[in-house]
């Protein structure tokens, strides 16, 4: 299925394919494969498939980005997840098992790190691995291009144990397939999508909202173009998770929280990040606030040189 894709070059952004994006044929072992970025991945989902809103482009986008197929905008999410992904289950699985070198310890921990937390000691609860199992089926999906590691910024903040790195898929359709449709595949491969129905309904939300997070970080990136970033991910330690941190060339310090509500977000929330920010011993320049659906009047009367916020209508940037 896959090599008969249309491959159509949308200058400058090339509509991918699983086999493309992972060149696993022109690999040295041990040396990591450079797939294309998520903004680029997203570029092309976005100019191949025209979607109708923003948001409905980052939804699409978690399920599909990165595949290749074109995708009908009309059409309900599920329908089209049955009729691209688990209809042509047999090929996606052949070409991916060829990516993965179909290691069975690899899938399970692919799995693992699917839906849950990201952080790899998760994963491996979730594969039911050991530790050393765990950490080779990570380098074997890192050195695959699969997977990417972030490991946990130090500061003065004292740590009794050892924190465990997390880990982001570099390709948003190998990361439903890992999630929803290898571990049900006994019901796929005999036509019965009941469950992995069920498994995506329950998980829907906050599987899409890794989605916006990565796209956050990609859009906060973009709006640096003064004073570069030079660093940007995530920042956390035994009792705090902050979802955006990084550091731009003057070495300026940026922290902000990605929320998806319906409603407008308060005062409170940058309260309460500035006072994780203390606790965890970050001398913050820059605060950044994402909400899909903007910010009370409070909010937006605080917003100056040191307080950006920015809504979905901000992700116009990202395909401009």
């Amino acid at each position: 299925m896959l090599q008969n894709i249309r491959n159509t070059d949308f200058s400058p952004y090339k509509n991918f394919s699983v086999k493309s994006l992972y060149n696993f044929t022109n690999t040295t072992k041990g040396t990591p494969i450079k797939t294309p970025s998520l903004l680029e991945q997203f570029r092309s989902f976005y100019t191949q498939n025209q979607p109708n809103t923003l948001e409905q482009a980052v939804e699409y986008f978690s399920v599909f980005g990165g595949l290749g197929f074109e995708v009908d905008m009309d059409e309900d999410l599920e329908i089209l997840i049955d009729d691209l992904i688990l209809d042509n289950y047999d090929s996606l699985h052949k070409d991916i098992t060829e990516v993965t070198e179909a290691d069975p310890l690899l899938h399970s921990v692919l799995s693992g790190v699917a839906l849950g937390d990201r952080r790899s000691h998760s994963a491996y609860k979730r594969a039911r691995v050991n530790g050393e199992d765990g950490d080779r089926a990570i380098a074997l999906g890192i050195e695959k291009g699969i997977l990417s590691k972030e490991s946990p910024k130090n500061n003065s903040y004292l740590q009794e144990t050892p924190l465990s790195p997390k880990l982001s898929f570099a390709i948003p359709f190998v990361r439903f397939w890992f999630a929803f449709v290898s571990p049900l595949f006994k019901g796929i491969k005999e036509g019965d999508y009941e469950e992995i129905h069920t498994k995506f309904a329950n998980h829907r939300q906050e599987f899409v909202t890794f989605i916006y997070e990565e796209l956050c970080k990609e859009l906060l990136k973009l709006s640096f173009k003064a004073d570069p970033i030079t660093e940007i991910g995530s920042f956390w330690n035994s009792d705090i998770d902050i979802e955006l941190y990084a550091k731009t060339a003057s070495g300026k310090k940026i922290a902000g929280i990605v929320r998806t509500s319906k409603q407008k977000m308060k005062k409170s929330e940058l309260t309460k990040l500035r006072e994780n920010c203390e606790s965890a011993n970050l001398n913050i320049d820059i605060f950044v606030l994402f909400n899909k659906n903007g910010f009370s009047n409070e909010l937006k009367n605080l917003k100056g040189e040191d307080l950006k916020l920015f809504t979905l209508k901000n992700f116009k940037s990202l395909v401009e």
